[in-house]
């Protein structure tokens, strides 16, 4: 068993105890963070209808700025040259850079957590702006921190300053049930103002700061930029009502909300400076026992920033030839990005559970169908739910992808298992009865504001690849390996206990998790195994087994949104007799990960019946999916006469069986594949492995969204594959060697280049040129780039180490 000696015989209330006050720890921990990744900078708790905070800001040196430059949501195409995280922990903080080049203006937002209390602690935001050397010193800048109260709960200002505003710090008071009695202070901060000698309104002082306080309906409070914008409206009303346009006020002094300090559901705060700038804004927690200053923020900020780097070092131990300063910037913002992607969600998700016989998908033609079923519109609110999760895109996808979140959680699981196994819990907290997830979660009116309609909907029979298992598995290989070389196991958890590891530093900690998930996985896969299976009896096909073969459900003539691939190429036209390779290589993954932590829980039982199971999907790879003549794994299809019949159009999916683990080293088929790996004429170019071979009629066409462009997590699964091919005795080493160590090259040295050109991370990069491609700022998966940089192969052989 996996804690032989340890949780066996540990007393089940002191295990219990032990799971408690971890619980207890790590929630106060992550508590507050940036957690709405979709502003440029948001903080807010992981509680429902509680505190939430923004950033805003943009230039006012023309009356025309506000139209073109304000900033709150992250938007793509901006004329900013890169923004995001340069350091990031999620249970102490870090530091971002956006540089604004629209608005001559590079700004920092520093944030730091201070634990104590018992309401999560207390936080502090360092808003920092330096004009940029191009631009003119006087450049003048407004900012607006907009804090929302949402739900029950009281909050406004500690007294009213003077009619024009407050010319020094700004402190607001609040109490919540989930926050208990809070203060909130905003500094007066550094920097030079505007000023004018405008008659007309001398209240609108460029050094004070504002604050409007209202009460905002709660449908509309997440809308900020709205809320702010109303207000900024009315101020510009009155100018225009009581100004001479020949001499109007300077602009920075008409974009200028009224002063109206109170109680209220929503408070904007407005500052206006010229030049550069920086301010504090300071959230401590009653319970905690004391008022933090701007002195514990800068202490604060310095500790974090050691923290990090010293920890950055000892995780991500780059090897050549990745070991330059540069490669480290890379890595420490492609991380600290995917980090601070990090974002809690709640509310309500549109699901359609009229289970319409369209949505079977057994006939001819069924795509018609189900795109009828689908129009009648069936769909429901369904919730509330709770999401915490890493998103894969701030500005266009900032939501929860379940197939993304396996691969973001390879990276943060090296950092912090913790964190990891509890966004894990936090996706399974959403499985239903039968087994399904979402594969796309978009909870509350502010996910969906980002989404077309059409794409909301959610389907029951919708399934998604399961990387989490890869997670869930790896974990399990470290508590194996940890058990036996820990101190006995303790009955709580020490105040200085490192959380990141504490599942692996306690055994009994972490198997009591791994025995919690284990019934969801098993539910999630017998899920997969009965909505998605594919038709061998109908069609007399020759196979090892009669059961296992799979086919994603939801495609349509052109797309298979559900398998991750989106448009990849597929039989045509589409039929109920169809199967798909790459869906049984995930299944294969299912039951071998559930194999493997069904052994180390001790359940032999089940582990033999994944055994069985595995074996059936091996030997039916083989039987249903591979052509000898085209040397890789097909999809299939039946012919005219209704007889199996494979079509092949060779990438990604060719090599599904291979990238998810499932061929031994010694497999015959294998040297086919690598040489499909190898060819420069198919699948490997200078800058990575292409989705779709050069060769195939398809490269390129349509949408060309996986039909040859470069993704970083299949590359990174194949990386993975050859280096534990690499480093195992077998026919095939040394060209697994040499494949390894020119793939790893390229896919940094492409990401690389495209980083310091744009200043983003992309969704998928060109096979041709190595430019970043679709989506900017994608630091989900593509940050696969930093464990990439730290793989490597030993020298003279040595002990595997699976690095999936």
């Amino acid at each position: 068993m996996l804690a032989l000696g340890a949780s066996a015989t540990q007393d089940t209330n002191a295990a219990s105890v032990l799971t408690a006050e971890f619980g207890r720890q790590n929630n106060q921990s992550l508590f507050w963070g940036p957690y709405k990744p979709n502003l440029y900078f948001g903080v807010q708790p992981r509680t429902p209808n509680a505190l939430s905070t923004g950033l805003m800001w943009g230039k006012v040196n023309s009356y025309e700025d506000i139209q073109q430059g304000f900033r709150y949501t992250c938007e793509q195409g901006e004329d900013i040259h890169g923004y995001g995280w340069d350091e990031y922990d999620a249970r102490t903080g870090g530091v971002q850079t956006i540089h604004d080049e629209g608005n001559n203006v590079d700004i920092t937002t520093s944030f730091v957590k201070f634990p104590g209390g018992s309401h999560g602690g207390s936080w502090a935001a360092r808003i920092k702006g330096e004009i940029r050397s191009d631009a003119p010193k006087d450049s003048k800048t407004m900012l607006f921190y907009y804090i929302a109260q949402e739900g029950e709960g009281e909050l406004g200002t500690d007294g009213a300053g003077s009619p024009a505003g407050f010319e020094g710090d700004v402190t607001f008071k609040g109490n919540s049930k989930a926050l208990g009695d809070y203060t909130i202070l905003v500094t007066k901060g550094t920097g030079d103002h505007p000023a004018t000698n405008h008659e007309l309104f001398p209240h609108r002082k460029g050094e004070n700061t504002v604050v409007l306080s209202a009460n905002i309906p709660s449908e509309a409070i997440w809308q900020g930029k709205n809320v702010v914008f109303k207000h900024l409206q009315d101020a510009v009303k009155i100018v225009q009502e009581q100004a001479e346009m020949a001499s109007p006020p300077p602009p920075w002094q008409v974009y200028r909300v009224a002063h109206e300090p109170g109680k209220g559901n929503g408070h904007i705060i407005q500052k206006t400076f010229e030049g550069s700038f920086e301010f504090d804004v300071i959230f401590s927690s009653a319970s905690a026992g004391r008022l933090l200053g701007s002195e514990d923020v800068t202490q604060g900020l310095q500790q974090t920033s050691e923290f990090f780097n010293q920890r950055f070092s000892n995780v991500f131990e780059l090897k050549e030839p990745f070991t330059a300063e540069k490669y480290k910037r890379l890595g420490k913002s492609m991380f600290s990005n995917l980090l601070g992607g990090v974002g809690y969600f709640s509310g309500h998700q549109v699901i359609d559970r009229s289970y319409a016989s369209e949505y079977d998908e057994e006939d001819e033609g069924f795509w018609a169908g189900a795109a009828e079923a689908r129009a009648r519109n069936m769909q429901k609110m369904e919730g509330p739910y709770e999401l915490f999760t890493s998103v894969p895109s701030r500005p266009f996808f900032p939501r929860g992808f379940f197939w993304d979140e396996g691969f973001h959680l390879l990276q943060i699981m090296d950092w912090d298992i913790d964190l990891t196994l509890d966004i894990i819990s936090s996706w399974y907290n959403t499985m239903d009865d039968d087994g399904w997830i979402p594969r796309e979660q978009i909870l509350g009116a502010e996910a969906r504001s980002k989404v077309p309609a059409e794409f909301q909907v959610q389907y029951p029979h919708y399934a998604n690849p399961p990387t989490p298992f890869l997670v869930i598995e790896s974990f399990m290989e470290r508590l194996r390996a940890a058990n036996g070389s820990q101190p006995a196991a303790k009955e709580q958890l020490s105040a200085d206990m490192p959380l990141h590891s504490a599942h692996l530093d306690n055994i009994e900690l972490g198997e009591n998790y791994l025995r919690k998930i284990y019934p969801l996985l098993r539910r999630q896969y017998d899920w997969f195994r009965k909505t998605q299976r594919g038709d061998i009896k109908s069609y007399e096909r020759e196979a090892f087994s009669k059961k296992e073969a799979f086919r994603w459900k939801g495609r349509t003539e052109t797309h298979v949104l559900t398998s991750g691939l989106d448009d990849y190429p597929r039989p045509q036209p589409p039929h109920p007799g169809e199967l798909h390779v790459d869906l049984m290589a995930w299944v294969g993954l299912m039951a071998k990960s559930l194999r493997n932590i069904a052994d180390a829980l001790g359940d032999v039982e089940d582990m033999v019946e994944y055994e069985k199971t595995l074996t059936a999907i091996e030997h039916n790879l083989n039987d249903l999916h591979w052509s000898e003549e085209q040397g890789c794994y097909c999809d299939a299809t039946v012919d005219e006469y209704e007889e199996h019949k494979l079509v092949c159009h060779k990438g990604y999916i060719s090599l599904a069986p291979f990238f998810v683990g499932l061929m031994k080293p010694d497999d015959p088929k294998l040297g086919k594949l690598l040489d499909l790996i190898g060819d420069e004429d198919e699948l490997f170019s200078p800058h990575g492995i292409r989705s779709l071979s050069k060769k195939d009629e398809m490269y390129g066409t349509g949408e060309n969204y996986w039909r040859g462009p470069v993704w970083m997590p299949i590359n990174y699964m194949i990386l993975s594959q050859l280096r534990n091919l690499a480093i195992q005795d077998g026919p095939h080493k040394e060209k697994a060697r040499d494949l390894f160590t020119r793939l790893r090259k390229n896919l940094v040295d492409t990401i690389y280049k495209s980083w310091e050109d744009t200043g983003f991370a992309w969704e998928q990069y060109n096979p041709e040129t190595g430019a970043g491609q679709r989506t900017q700022h994608f630091t989900g998966w593509t940050s696969l780039v930093v464990k990439v940089m730290a793989m490597n192969l030993p020298n003279n052989g040595g002990q595997v180490k699976d690095e999936l």
